[in-house]
């Protein structure tokens, strides 16, 4: 049994995003890119069951579609410990093309275990995980936060509406993994990073899927107003504000 773990190259979280000078895209330049952290996790999640289970996993692998820019995280997953990497040579232009590269390149080399995270840290579209499920005909379990090879079958626990379902299912099957697929991401140590330079990372070629959505343009949120400060004494102007300026009494 084999696992593939889905990859999203996205902005480091304090990093200050700026627009060009025609909001028609986003200032890509002087950004730190990391591995998405839902993603981060799933990685860690599916080398712990390697790990565990003895020769029951044979390996992990990661895949990401992407130019040329991407590989440094790509080689960052396989420093954590993934064991081979694939690169989709595609500037992806929305969720619709990357799943479709991504089944693809999984048509190509079968994996019995997908794992997505829940959504990318930039976009937050919670797509990529659903398309590709149905693009490859595999079972698709989302709200994944346990997951573990029990009797041949993969036991999954899922966040729902006040508690948790337990169920098992059958390989191949695509699982959208969240918060608490795995505590903390893993670290790479000097010896895998050393490792990872040379680990395979096949660059493919894109099967030629469309993109099925365009972006306009962009537009940064509206700066918040200065914090003004009230005495504490002072409860009358307090609630004057409330109700003449924030209007939320």
């Amino acid at each position: 049994m084999n696992i593939l773990v889905c990859l999203s190259n996205v902005p480091d979280t304090t990093t200050r995003i700026k627009l060009a000078a025609d909001n028609s895209k986003v200032d890509l330049s002087g950004i730190q890119w990391v591995i998405n952290p839902w993603d981060e996790l799933a990685l860690t999640r599916a080398l712990e069951i390697k790990e565990t289970t003895g020769t029951l996993v044979g390996k992990v692998s990661v895949a990401m579609v992407g130019k040329t820019e991407v590989e440094p995280t790509l080689r960052k997953a396989l420093a954590i410990g993934a064991d081979d990497a694939f690169r989709v040579d595609l500037d992806p232009a929305d969720a619709f093309q990357v799943a479709a590269e991504l089944a693809g390149l999984i048509k190509a080399n079968p994996y019995e275990i997908i794992l997505c995270g829940i959504e990318s840290s930039d976009y937050n579209g919670s797509m990529v995980g659903g398309m590709l499920s149905e693009l490859l005909g595999y079972t698709s379990i989302s709200s994944v936060s346990s997951l573990s090879l029990q009797d041949g079958k993969v036991a999954l626990t899922r966040e729902i509406d006040g508690g948790k379902e337990t169920i098992s299912v059958s390989a191949p099957l695509v699982a959208i993994v969240q918060k608490g697929i795995a505590i903390d991401p893993r670290i790479p140590s000097m010896r895998g990073i050393m490792a990872s330079r040379t680990k395979p990372l096949s660059v493919l070629a894109s099967c030629g899927s469309p993109s099925l959505t365009s972006f306009g343009n962009f537009s940064l949120p509206v700066p918040k107003s200065a914090c003004r400060m009230v005495d504490a004494e002072n409860v009358p102007e307090l609630v004057r504000l409330l109700h003449s300026e924030a209007k939320v009494i």
